[in-house]
């Protein structure tokens, strides 16, 4: 029996003929530029570039005689000036007193601000009783109400502490109350199907939702502390950064002047980065977008 072969073109796949090389069973490619390493300014650099430039132009300014002395002195008089006025203890008594309205006006303020936007942002009851009075009271320079103050509280330390409180409520108030309000209502469902009762569900889901708008109103309101104290610093004070700005104004002591400005940013400053670092350390759960490199 004789056996017919195959027609290779009614084959569905034909075998590779054998004198071609077979092909290498994994390929590499490998990229022949060079990498350059780019030359990065670290971000503390690159932050302090700014002010530093400033600086350097207002010295330029005055030493070349662009920017007279009567208009405004130059950093050179200005750290003189500080060296003198620490050297006497004026300028550390004076900072100590100015801190002291700070911390005291700042704490009565959080604390009506941190109650009042519990209760509207909570209750129901409490946001028509509360929310509406305080969008109505913000509408009003608080700046505007020194003579009210004087009229109430005299021209002693009362009406200076009471300006910082009232400075410090309403970005609190309204940070607070916004994040306690634009909490996810899919997350507080999930939390009370789990058993949480309305304590554990205000102590684990909303106030937590809450911290980054808060952490938020206290920058507002501690650079809005400092700002309100060199207001309330002018009535009648005896001591304090707003004291040395008022007589250094009498005897048009610029230099004076920019010195205390210059400690009051300080001072705004430290407090900024110190809630910087707080929020970092509370905020580590939460991922949060740090801009593009």
């Amino acid at each position: 029996m004789t056996t017919k072969p195959l027609d290779p073109a009614v084959l569905p796949h034909q075998a590779e003929p054998t004198d071609r090389a077979p092909l290498p069973n994994r390929v590499t490619i490998r990229g022949t530029a060079k990498t350059r390493r780019r030359l990065t300014v670290p971000r503390s650099v690159r932050r302090s570039a700014g002010p530093v430039g400033l600086v350097l132009l207002w010295f330029l300014t005055s030493a070349t005689g662009v920017l007279p002395e009567t208009v405004l002195a130059s950093p050179v008089d200005v750290v003189r000036q500080a060296v003198e006025l620490t050297k006497s203890g004026e300028l550390p008594d004076a900072i100590a007193a100015s801190g002291r309205r700070a911390a005291v006006g700042f704490l009565i303020g959080a604390t009506v601000a941190l109650s009042l936007s519990l209760l509207a942002g909570l209750f129901r009851l409490g946001e028509d009783v509360i929310d509406s009075s305080m969008g109505m009271f913000r509408a009003i320079p608080w700046v505007g109400l020194i003579p009210l103050f004087i009229v109430w509280f005299g021209i002693e330390e009362t009406p200076k502490i009471a300006l910082v409180a009232l400075g410090v409520t309403y970005p609190l108030y309204f940070n607070i109350y916004g994040g306690i309000r634009s909490t996810d209502s899919q997350l507080v469902e999930a939390a009370r199907m789990m058993g949480l009762g309305r304590l554990g569900l205000i102590t684990y889901v909303i106030l937590p939702s809450a911290l980054p708008g808060a952490l938020v109103g206290l920058r507002y309101a501690l650079s809005t502390a400092w700002l309100a104290l060199v207001f309330a610093e002018q009535i009648n004070a005896d001591a304090g950064l707003g004291y040395l700005m008022s007589n250094a104004q009498q005897y048009f002591r610029t230099d004076v002047i920019v010195l205390c400005l210059v400690v009051y940013a300080l001072l705004g400053l430290a407090c900024d980065f110190a809630v910087r670092i707080l929020s970092r350390r509370l905020l580590t759960w939460r991922a949060n977008f740090e801009g593009e490199a």
